[in-house]
């Protein structure tokens, strides 16, 4: 990310409200980052991060949906994830309310633990290090980031997961390592 030296700030400051506008239309519809930073700080500051939530939302459903490579499945469910959080990231850069980013977490965490439980702890510990990742990173975000409310909602869900992966895929030290409920 570039610096912004005082004597770009003074040149920026001298131009014309025209000249701006048009600045800012060309940022907003050359960096989505950008844009969505405009529709929840500026556009639409009351409905702006839900309407971008459930954006988020419809295009982790498109991710579901595609193919990725990988010699199983479970390389490919661990591609996919990959691919889920990546857009998550996007939305937690701009959006200011984390228990939105949480109910993206859990909303992509309901695809590995909907599944057989005998995908985990295989060979494949890619998918078993990526699941166990989003349930640290889901922990992290109710224990440190969101208001003691928040964790009444998602405890019982999230100690499921835990169940699970300490049952299943405690040989990863990462996952051994994680508390047993919280």
């Amino acid at each position: 990310m570039p610096k912004i030296t005082p004597e770009i700030k003074l040149q920026i400051q001298s131009l014309s409200k025209h000249e701006l506008e048009k600045l800012v239309l060309i940022a907003a519809g050359k960096d989505k980052n950008f844009h969505d930073y405009l529709l929840i700080n500026y556009i639409d500051k009351e409905y702006g991060e839900k309407d971008l939530f459930e954006k988020v939302k419809a295009d982790l459903d498109i991710l579901f949906c595609k193919s990725y490579k990988g010699f199983s499945e479970e390389l490919q469910l661990a591609n996919m994830i990959s691919a889920c959080v990546k857009r998550i990231n996007l939305f937690s850069k701009v959006c200011k309310k984390k228990n939105l980013e949480v109910d993206l977490l859990m909303y992509v965490l309901e695809i590995p633990f909907s599944l057989t439980t005998n995908m985990f702890g295989t060979c494949f510990t890619k998918y078993d290090y990526k699941v166990g990742l989003l349930v640290k990173r889901v922990i992290t975000l109710i224990e440190k980031k969101l208001h003691p409310d928040y964790k009444i909602e998602y405890q019982e869900k999230v100690n499921q997961y835990l169940t699970i992966l300490h049952r299943t895929s405690k040989h990863i030290d990462f996952i051994y390592n994680m508390p047993k409920y919280i």
